[in-house]
């Protein structure tokens, strides 16, 4: 019996995410100058930022290739960003092996076709509410959070919740 992804979040060490579609809601903002500008929703950032504090693996594969997000990422203390890649399973395959990381220990999240070949290798495949119906299907865990929205803050609290490594974590008592 196939295991439900609440049962895989205990084993999780590596996070990969898309950017496009996954990190941006997928739009782009085109200047005349042919500069392209994307959005990223802040509380994504602060959960990238606590997977890293957290000690996690944290890596972007992305086929854009914005300095801008470059410099976002690196600001949140990512040091694994490949961009311009067009064929992701080779950076997703040079990244484990670099790390000497398991497959099955690895939460990608993805919203489109290009993301798939990666999907199907990894132990807790993840996509945003509004993926492509390809990823969604091979998805064992969808977002109800939109690409830009808080779908990466959503699946990084999650699994920082289930190992107790969440610094936000806090017990309240409200009266």
């Amino acid at each position: 019996m196939e295991k439900s992804y609440k049962e895989i979040l205990p084993q999780i060490t590596t996070f990969i995410f898309d950017v496009d579609g996954v990190l941006t809601n997928g739009l782009v903002t085109i200047f005349p100058d042919g500069e392209m500008i994307r959005n990223m929703n802040i509380k994504d950032g602060y959960a990238l930022k606590s997977a890293v504090n957290a000690g996690f693996n944290v890596c972007v594969i992305s086929g854009g290739t914005n300095d801008g997000v470059r410099t976002r990422l690196e600001g949140l203390g990512i040091t694994d960003i490949y961009l311009g890649a067009h064929h992701k399973i080779n950076q997703f395959e040079a990244y484990l092996k670099k790390h000497k990381i398991i497959p099955s220990e690895v939460l990608y999240m993805g919203d489109d076709i290009p993301d798939y070949p990666v999907m199907i290798k990894v132990g807790l495949p993840c996509c945003p509410k509004d993926a492509a119906p390809e990823i969604q299907k091979i998805a064992k865990y969808i977002s109800h959070k939109k690409g830009g929205e808080g779908c990466v803050r959503d699946i990084i609290e999650q699994v920082l919740k289930v190992q107790d490594k969440w610094n936000g974590q806090f017990d309240a008592k409200f009266d």
